[in-house]
């Protein structure tokens, strides 16, 4: 099976934003407690905070993390996670049927984003609250002192504001699971509000407004029409969630999930322009894809703790996706996409980041290990940084009732802002055929191969474990080459592969 693909220097998609590769961090399971908090535990700093966790997340240049929610903000009071911890209150998060301690606020996740180097982007609760509290928790997290919540700050340990730049107004507000539930109408007028006051505050935050929690929500795409007629000069990112699911165990309907997600940022870019258009405006609303990620292997485990059969327990583990080979081409299929968008598509959130259908795990008390999904996020935030190249691909198909025809090879280039390497993120979609491929390099200079990883497995359902932590890795790969401005590879079955070419 062969397949021909033409990158040329001139033809282009975007400047990547570099926060595509950002990451989320909720109040939910084991993310935090016995997450990246673990007093006690043989590598934690004076804090609590597990060095080998830090260490592996620090390791995937994440320029964002989204906090504290996710559902859990619907229902969340900032303030119970400040001032001294013996006086904070201990919380029962209704959505998700657990006791929450406040251990962990804002003043420990901003210490943190410090020591994984990382910045905040913060959601603000629109749920159960508004807008009031809305302004407060912004006024104390970036407030000057010599007024009351700058004072308050100061007087819980910090005098200096952290200037959070980055600002979501709710989390899903159009689901019927969240707490606060809104339609489009109410939830339009309350973030345009609240929008307004932050403004007033600091013309120069950057706001996230909610659009549909997935595409099979019943309002989309008449919710992200309605929301940014009432918000659009006021806010900067129109927010976006998919999780890809397998429950079927159908393979080949499974990898076509991103050309759904594909269709789904192409259409609301659509219904953003449209908006635009009848407002005769000059600004720009971009889409934060502030949650993505496979999420189907945990859901039977976590019935009986969210129906409520457990009471409210402190930190169960919930939503722990074990997650597999046939999972790295997802993930990868994925971010190839937000490459390939990366006109619109600015911002990305992987949710979530440590035990929480993570590529994170951990065991109290013991080690951390990188789960599958590990390494083509790594590999891409580290390589696919850069300009996207437009590339021209002619590759079989395959038919599928999830997105009709898709190609089996799935592919995606980036310049590096040097202009020294080109990199080629490719998955192959076919079960048991190669894909022989030819990469024309049109108006670059001499090339040679000067990195190729790939990641294959025989098992679909193989996965990395506590104890074979490292059963599922990139290994080195062989025979690319280029000869005559022709990039030569041959893509295994089921595999994905980075390719890099210094030119």
């Amino acid at each position: 099976m062969a397949a021909r693909v033409t990158a040329h220097r001139d033809y282009t998609i975007a400047k990547i934003d570099d926060r595509i590769y950002s990451g989320f961090l909720e109040h939910l399971g084991r993310a935090i407690y016995s997450g990246i908090y673990e007093p006690g535990h043989p590598t934690a700093d004076a804090q609590g905070f597990r060095g080998d966790v830090a260490e592996v997340v620090k390791a995937l240049q994440m320029p964002f993390v989204r906090y504290p929610g996710g559902n859990f903000v619907s229902s969340y009071n900032w303030e119970d996670g400040i001032g001294p911890r013996e006086d904070r209150p201990t919380r029962l998060d209704l959505a998700w049927h657990t006791s929450e301690s406040n251990e962990i606020g804002i003043h420990e996740f901003m210490d943190w984003c410090e020591i994984v180097d990382t910045k905040p982007m913060l959601a603000l609760n629109l749920g159960s609250r508004g807008l009031d509290e809305a302004r407060n928790f912004v006024e104390y997290v970036n407030g000057p002192t010599g007024a009351y919540w700058g004072d308050l700050r100061k007087k819980n340990g910090r005098a200096e504001p952290w200037n959070c730049r980055l600002w979501c107004l709710g989390n899903e507000m159009d689901g019927p699971w969240q707490i606060g539930q809104k339609t489009a109408h109410e939830y339009g007028r309350l973030s345009g509000e609240v929008a307004k006051a932050l403004r007033a505050f600091d013309k120069s935050l950057e706001l996230v407004v909610c659009g549909s929690s997935n595409p099979k929500m019943p309002t989309y795409p008449e919710w992200e029409r309605i929301v940014l007629e009432h918000t659009y000069e006021s806010v900067d990112y129109l927010s976006l969630h998919m999780y890809s699911q397998n429950k079927a165990k159908n393979t080949a309907e499974y990898l076509a999930l991103s050309e759904t997600l594909d269709r789904y940022i192409g259409t609301i870019q659509s219904v953003i322009n449209v908006v635009k258009a009848n407002k005769r405006s000059k600004h720009d609303v971009a889409i934060c894809f502030d949650e993505w990620n496979v999420w189907y292997h945990s859901h039977e485990q976590d019935k009986a703790i969210l129906q409520g059969m457990e009471g409210w327990p402190k930190a169960p583990r919930l939503l722990e996706d074990i997650y597999n080979f046939e999972d790295v081409l997802q993930v990868g299929l994925t971010l190839n996409t937000f490459i390939r968008r990366a006109d619109v598509v600015k911002i990305a959130c992987i949710a979530q980041i440590v035990n929480v259908i993570a590529p994170i795990m951990t065991e109290p008390g013991g080690p951390v290990w990188r789960q599958t999904t590990y390494w083509p996020f790594l590999l891409t935030s580290l390589y696919g940084r850069g300009t996207a190249l437009r590339l021209a691909v002619a590759s079989p198909t395959y038919d599928t009732e999830t997105a009709g025809e898709v190609p089996y090879l799935d592919i995606a280039g980036v310049q590096d802002d040097a202009g020294r390497t080109i990199t080629f993120f490719a998955v192959n979609r076919h079960p048991d055929r190669a894909i022989t491929t030819a990469v024309s390099l049109e108006g670059f200079a001499a090339a040679k191969v000067v990195d190729h990883q790939v990641m294959t497995h025989p098992d679909l359902r193989a996965v990395n474990t506590m104890e074979q932590p490292d059963l599922i890795a990139p290994k080195p790969g062989t025979g690319a080459a280029v000869e005559g401005g022709i990039l030569h590879l041959t893509l295994p079955p089921y595999s994905w592969q980075m390719i890099r070419v210094g030119v």
